[in-house]
């Protein structure tokens, strides 16, 4: 019986091989042989849940043709990576992906790492801060004073909480969208959110229309549920949507999806002014399109001369074209797991049926704990200690990363949580590879693109301050003494930081 769980074709192989060389090489990097760049290139593939394990690779004659090398290259890059411990052959059933034993599998997305790390290594892998106490006790002690009486009803509400469901439409009411309860469902998190209506609205085989650089653990969610993904690259720095090249694809590919964050972009940090918004909802409905608009960084600018755009619901009240998706996991703390969307009523109705043979609903306690933050007004103090935690890491990041990197390239958003970072001509890939060996867990730029696309990027996020934050800086700058210098990682060590 073969061992592999999938394949991955030679054509396909060789363009995410080809991208990690999009950007040019350091000043004072070694050339390694090919057949040493060529294993390289697919451990890292492999070690990014790029390329997944136990995925079955092209023969050697076929990988070498789509390459243009000769296949005595191919054959020895199999072989090193057969050493290694990252491909498994046998005669027969071909050769697929593996890794070493007592290596962990490789995630597919951006996951914390876990408590037991934390001392040894940085974590700049997601952007998620510590909750804003005493805002997340007092919001729990608020609920359980509230949850007496759904204690004595089955608990399952596909919906959402009826109270919880009329105070977010509240919400979009009084920030001048007319909205009623039966335009809102609640949700397990943004994810849950998005998961329904990528279910609901773009099967096998349908359309998406993506921002290019995205972000990675919903673009990875579209990929599983077997939707194809049309990337729409993002205008230069913080300027946001190109509108012509939307206008194209939505024109041309008749996409049935499209998704993007107006606010405060994942990765970028690029906020949508409200011509884009306006134009590209108008642009959505000519097409047929159904625009998904992501929310969940809307309340989180960082200065205070910013001034927020109409949401991109409101140039479609309606919610014929716009599905709007919201959250509590990043204005106020990733353990919340409250998410919502606003979408048409007979559009939520079709999610709530879906829901059925999903999650069946969202945990009570914390949808009474949100809907107590929301009507005490906890909500806003919390998300103002977000911000201010939020600002502090921000400057104190920007200020580590331009002191010891200064060839790095970034602008500095005015809101969310994260920094996109063009990393002075070294491989993302290779950075994050390298970082996690000397105490530094960042996410390269591919994670945030389609078919291995920015190469030269790695995103840090506005999750660290202080001493820690000059910390990560100075261990990304080994990092990338490393990588420019070809060497192995190994004579490096990572050290214990207290914070």
């Amino acid at each position: 019986m073969a061992q592999w769980t999938s394949a991955v074709g030679a054509a396909q192989l060789a363009r995410l091989l080809m991208s990690q060389q999009d950007r040019p090489a350091g000043p004072r990097t070694r050339r390694p042989p090919a057949y040493r760049a060529l294993a390289d290139g697919i451990r890292l593939l492999v070690l990014e849940g790029r390329v997944p394990v136990a995925a079955r690779l092209p023969a050697e004659r076929e990988l070498a043709v789509s390459l243009s090398v000769s296949r005595t290259t191919v054959a020895a890059a199999y072989e090193a990576l057969r050493g290694e411990g990252f491909l498994e052959s046998r005669r027969g059933a071909g050769s697929w992906t593996a890794v070493p034993a007592g290596n962990p599998l490789p995630a597919r997305g951006l996951e914390p790492l876990p408590p037991e790390a934390l001392g040894s290594m940085i974590d700049l892998g997601t952007a998620a801060l510590p909750a804003p106490e005493p805002w997340l006790t007092r919001a729990v002690r608020g609920a359980l004073e509230e949850l007496p009486p759904y204690a004595h009803t089955h608990g399952d509400y596909p919906a959402g909480l009826p109270a919880l469901r009329a105070m977010i439409a509240d919400r979009y009411t009084a920030r001048g969208i007319p909205t009623m309860p039966e335009q809102i469902m609640v949700t397990t998190g943004a994810m849950g959110a998005m998961d329904a209506i990528c279910h609901l609205f773009a099967g096998r085989g349908e359309r998406i229309a993506v921002e290019s650089p995205s972000y990675a653990n919903i673009l990875q969610l579209m990929r599983e549920t077997g939707a194809r993904l049309v990337p729409v690259a993002m205008a230069e720095g913080l300027a946001g949507w190109d509108l012509d090249r939307w206008r194209q694809v939505l024109r041309e590919a008749a996409p049935r999806l499209a998704y993007v964050v107006a606010d405060f972009h994942n990765p970028t940090g690029a906020l949508a002014d409200e011509d884009q918004r306006r134009r590209l909802v108008e642009a959505a409905r000519s097409a047929g399109t159904v625009l998904v608009a992501d929310e969940t960084m809307t309340e989180l600018w960082l200065d205070d001369d910013v001034s927020m755009p109409r949401q991109v619901c409101g140039f479609d009240p309606a919610g014929s074209t716009v599905i709007t998706v919201g959250s509590a996991s990043k204005a106020f703390w990733a353990g919340m797991r409250i998410g919502w969307v606003r979408a048409a009523p007979d559009v939520i109705r079709s999610l709530v049926a879906a829901r059925a043979y999903a999650d069946l609903g969202t945990p009570v306690l914390e949808q009474l704990a949100v809907h107590w933050l929301f009507g005490t007004g906890g909500w806003e103090q919390a998300v103002e200690i977000r911000r201010a935690q939020a600002r502090d890491n921000r400057d104190a990041l920007v200020a580590a990363v331009r002191r010891e990197l200064p060839g790095w390239e970034f602008e500095v958003p005015r809101g969310g949580l994260t920094l996109w970072v063009r990393a002075g001509g070294l491989s993302g890939s290779r950075l994050a590879e390298v970082g996690e060996r000397v105490g530094v867990r960042v996410p390269s730029g591919p994670r945030f693109g389609v078919d291995g696309a920015f190469e030269g990027y790695v995103r840090l996020p506005f999750t660290v301050g202080g001493a820690v934050a000059e910390e990560a800086a100075a261990r990304l700058a080994a990092a990338a003494r490393l990588v420019e210098n070809g060497g192995p990682a190994g004579g490096e060590t990572p050290r214990t930081f207290v914070a």
